[in-house]
């Protein structure tokens, strides 16, 4: 297959989106007989029909819903590609991305980001963050989306290198009008009586309270599923429910909301964070130093805690 055309993976997902040649050569300002011309080599070079004509205007065929899904991606990287070569034609001598969990964001990640980039040091090393599943962390990484990740270190991280972070413990959360709010300390299992709020079931942690449930004989019991701590937290201080969040994210908020933080016992509640990626020698040196000031924070912090009476 020869090489593909860029200007045409582009034209072919905008005639895509748009579901009409003559308002994707609008939108792009060529003509409609130019863009049917490029798609025409298109599919001459994949040896395959990409587009037909129906009713509501063009569709993709099977073989070209597949092509759609790889330009889009193709289209995603190349921006990538302008965006941070871009960065250094504006004196910017490193660009690094990170993917994080929203635990990790919701924390630490940011001030110990902030606090990086206030050396002067780094004046010229932009970082930027995107939140994902653990999941999704790794295979960003694995995938070169980022540089560096950080997720639960529970997590598998076949084929990455890693450094430890971090680390944060998981409480429950309930309302002082509930009948666990007495509790100066509970096991997980206590609290399978009672309804929780719930976070994406693929993220780490439910996939693990799931397991515990079972492990205890009982079902796990959601009223309600939220996508953040804060919804979690806004629908515990209406006592809709009980939730598990790490007690880092619910105390200041429960300090100024009057909500109950209570201590998980269980093993798996203190959790480590870890920092992976694919090579550390072929991190780029704006990554390597921002990876070796992430995991000397974490051991300072691991100090400042080994410390306190």
């Amino acid at each position: 297959m020869r090489d593909l055309d860029l200007t045409s993976l582009r034209l072919f997902v905008a005639v895509c989106e748009t579901r009409n040649i003559a308002r994707a050569g609008e939108n792009a300002n060529i003509v409609g007989s130019a863009i049917s011309k490029r798609l025409a080599q298109l599919e001459s070079a994949v040896g395959a029909k990409l587009l037909t004509r129906r009713k509501h205007g063009m569709e993709p065929t099977p073989a070209g819903e597949t092509l759609l899904e790889h330009a889009r991606a193709i289209m995603t990287s190349t921006a990538r590609i302008e965006r941070d070569m871009s960065a250094y034609s504006h004196g910017l001598r490193g660009q690094i991305r990170v993917l994080a969990t929203s635990s990790v964001l919701a924390e630490s990640l940011a001030e110990d980001v902030a606090m990086f980039l206030q050396d002067p040091r780094h004046r010229s090393i932009r970082v930027d963050m995107e939140e994902g599943l653990s999941h999704q962390v790794i295979r960003g990484i694995k995938e070169g989306v980022a540089s560096l990740g950080i997720c639960w270190d529970a997590s598998p991280l076949d084929g990455l290198q890693s450094r430890p972070y971090r680390n944060d413990h998981l409480a429950m959360v309930v309302h002082p009008a509930h009948p666990l709010a007495r509790e100066s300390t509970l096991q997980f299992s206590q609290t399978l009586d009672y309804e929780h709020v719930g976070m994406p079931v693929a993220s780490s942690v439910q996939v693990m309270l799931h397991r515990a449930a079972a492990q205890a004989g009982k079902p796990l019991l959601h009223r309600v599923i939220v996508s953040n701590f804060d919804s979690a937290l806004r629908v515990v201080r209406a006592n809709l429910g009980i939730t598990i969040v790490p007690r880092e994210v619910a105390q200041p908020y429960a300090h100024a909301t009057g909500l109950i933080v209570i201590p998980l016992t269980d093993a798996w509640a203190e959790r480590r964070f870890t920092l992976c990626f694919r090579d550390e020698e072929n991190l780029s040196p704006a990554a390597q130093v921002l990876l070796e000031h992430l995991a000397n924070v974490a051991r300072h912090d691991d100090t400042a805690a080994a410390l306190k009476p």
